[in-house]
């Protein structure tokens, strides 16, 4: 794999998580581009500078001893990223402090990096969460692959910061270079909410949620054909969102002891939020993690999982295999993984090479429920 060369530094970096053969790197123009620009501003060792969702650590681990930097995203396999990544470049793994975007920030920066997210909801949020933060005249500097820069972000950085620049592109990635005005502060239009009928719930959603406006229709069609009588069962909800899955299942097993992972810290805080509204005290575990990676061998009894088909702008199934594999070690012998998934995706095949057995519980045109037994 190539390596990241900058005025800052020269890095190895991985992706997370990792695979052999690993045909995509760490690190792309547009990272490169941003600290091309920071290097031409001439930044000190005292100057405070906040990197918003960094893929993989590639801005945060050149700026690590640098600059005063701070790293803050959504993604925990991100988070993992930077420390691995720092470790693998020779510094300590906990050289960057690292922020959830859950969490509040603690200013003032003097600088702020951004890798435009997929979700420009989650932009919207962490512009507005920088609203006392900056710095007076700071500059906030926002990056993409031109394919992968929509205009509204130029629109929402003149919104929530100030007037906008658009660089020249420069290896097909371009910059939006904000210059921070005193805003008045706005009202953050998340969380949002809906309501089901059945189960009669209400969901909030913070930023970064999968739609976060309404049920997808992948859910919709998995809730009513979760497993029942489940008894004392462990389960647990892989790749939760919201939570909506596991709360519903819940509702229906009365005993059963529930587990959620997302490796998005906004899913995790949604999932806990909206748990706690329909279930009150119920003894839960959620977290974020990557998947089932941290879960024991056979401490489970049954899996379940709407799997994503994309990391960040990459399409494809190896998260979801992954998942399929985490759920396998994670499961009693005997235990069951049920998913919902595209048609076309061939889960069925795909499963039959892990699990035991393989059935269909339902389908429609679009949608087909699997359960796979261990």
């Amino acid at each position: 794999m190539p390596l990241l060369e900058t005025p800052f530094a020269s890095l190895d970096l991985i992706r997370q998580p990792e695979q052999q053969n690993e045909p995509l790197q760490a690190f792309d123009a547009a990272d490169e581009y941003l600290l091309n620009h920071l290097a031409e501003q001439q930044p000190t060792a005292d100057t405070r500078v906040l990197v918003l969702n960094d893929s993989f650590g590639a801005l945060a681990t050149s700026l690590a001893g640098k600059v005063r930097v701070v790293s803050s995203g959504d993604s925990f396999l991100a988070m993992q990223g930077l420390e691995k990544n720092l470790v693998r470049n020779g510094l300590a793994f906990d050289a960057v402090p690292s922020v959830p975007a859950s969490a509040p920030l603690v200013g003032p920066f003097d600088r702020v990096l951004i890798r435009v997210p997929k979700t420009l909801a989650l932009l919207e949020e962490q512009l507005i969460r920088l609203h006392g933060q900056l710095a007076p005249g700071t500059q906030v500097v926002a990056a993409a692959m031109i394919k992968h820069l929509p205009r509204a972000a130029g629109d929402l950085l003149e919104r929530y910061i100030g007037p906008v620049q658009a660089s020249l592109a420069v290896k097909k990635a371009r910059l939006l270079i904000a210059t921070a005005e005193d805003k008045t502060p706005a009202i953050s239009p998340y969380p949002t909410r809906y309501r089901l009928d059945d189960p009669a719930i209400e969901l909030l959603n913070h930023a970064n949620v999968f739609c976060r406006d309404g049920l997808d229709i992948g859910t919709r069609a998995f809730l009513p054909h979760l497993p029942k009588n489940l008894g004392a069962a462990r389960v647990a909800d892989l790749g939760c969102g919201n939570g909506v899955l596991a709360i519903a299942s819940a509702l229906q097993n009365p005993e059963a002891h529930y587990t959620l992972v997302d490796e998005s810290y906004m899913a995790v805080q949604s999932a806990s939020e909206n748990w706690r509204a329909t279930l009150g005290g119920r003894e839960v575990t959620v977290r974020a993690g990557d998947g089932l990676a941290g879960q024991a061998a056979q401490s489970l009894d049954v899996v379940l999982c709407n799997p994503p088909f994309h990391q960040q702008q990459v399409v494809g199934d190896f998260l979801a295999w992954r998942m399929f594999q985490q759920a396998r070690e994670a499961l009693v012998v005997g235990g069951a993984l049920y998913i919902v998934g595209n048609r076309h995706l061939g889960y069925h095949s795909k499963l039959a090479r892990l699990f035991r057995g393989v059935e269909q519980v339902a389908a429609n045109p679009k949608f087909v429920i699997l359960k796979a037994r261990k």
